[in-house]
């Protein structure tokens, strides 16, 4: 399929009117997912440290580029006073490096969570007060199938996620009627991230870079990774109007690689 182009597989009209911060836009499922939504209509703020690049790549026009560093609340706090109204918030950002969750000291925990947890927090904190009073919020965490089952030497990884998928279902009974609230797992995606984490594994415990890749495609029914596309488009579904009765979920996309119902 042709996920950007005649093939797009929502209507290219139905977030017309609607603006979304995509946090971490400036590559991987970030960039993907501020495309998707950008083809569907909706105004971007594509927010990291680096989202220049991205914009020349979104259909239509009016979109925005923000350099914001996740770990710095104030900053964040700066950023939603700047922004007006917001209908579509991505929470999204990069995670830590690979390794046995023993080889971690208590400093180790303190960045991850930061432009995760605590920055998915201030920015809904502050935003969904302008969801509700435009009738309409989508929130979507991207995190990972770790929620579920945890991944072998991802353990400071697997820790955050979790906290993540909680603190999400724990909003979802408490945010306003009109706003809802779900995570995205993904799976071994074709990003840079996947990469970087290989080679994270690599110099932690010795296994190659290709055996680490090997490993996980055995694990994965389709054998192949996952294009990012195929992630922002489940993303997109999820902010879609249409999807106002999903709320608190936590969807994989995974290529059917976890084992759990």
């Amino acid at each position: 399929m042709d996920w950007l182009g005649d093939d797009y597989p929502f209507s290219t009209t139905a977030l017309v009117g609607k603006h979304a911060i995509v946090c971490g836009a400036s590559k991987g499922i970030g960039a993907a997912t501020a495309q998707m939504l950008a083809k569907a209509g909706a105004k971007i703020t594509a927010v990291s440290r680096n989202p220049e690049h991205l914009i020349s790549k979104l259909s239509g026009s009016g979109h925005t580029a923000v350099s914001l560093d996740l770990e710095n609340q104030e900053a964040i706090a700066e950023f939603i006073s700047s922004i007006g109204e917001c209908h579509i918030l991505i929470n999204n950002a990069a995670g830590p490096p690979g390794g046995p969750l023993l080889d971690n000291d208590i400093e180790d925990f303190e960045a991850p969570f930061k432009r995760h947890l605590h920055a998915a927090h201030t920015l809904v904190r502050g935003i969904a007060p302008m969801m509700e009073d435009a009738g309409m919020g989508r929130i979507v965490n991207v995190i990972s199938t770790s929620v579920r089952e945890p991944i072998p030497n991802i353990g400071l990884s697997n820790t955050l996620r979790g906290a993540m998928a909680s603190w999400s279902k724990t909003l979802s009974s408490e945010l306003p009627s009109c706003i809802t609230i779900n995570n995205v797992l993904p799976g071994f995606t074709d990003t840079d991230r996947l990469g970087s984490l290989a080679a994270s594994i690599n110099e932690k415990t010795g296994k190659s870079v290709e055996d680490v890749h090997s490993g996980w495609m055995t694990q994965v029914p389709i054998g192949r990774l996952i294009d990012p596309l195929e992630t922002g488009a489940a993303i997109a579904y999820l902010c879609m109007p249409i999807a106002g009765g999903i709320r608190g979920v936590s969807l994989a996309v995974d290529g059917g690689r976890m084992r759990s119902i």
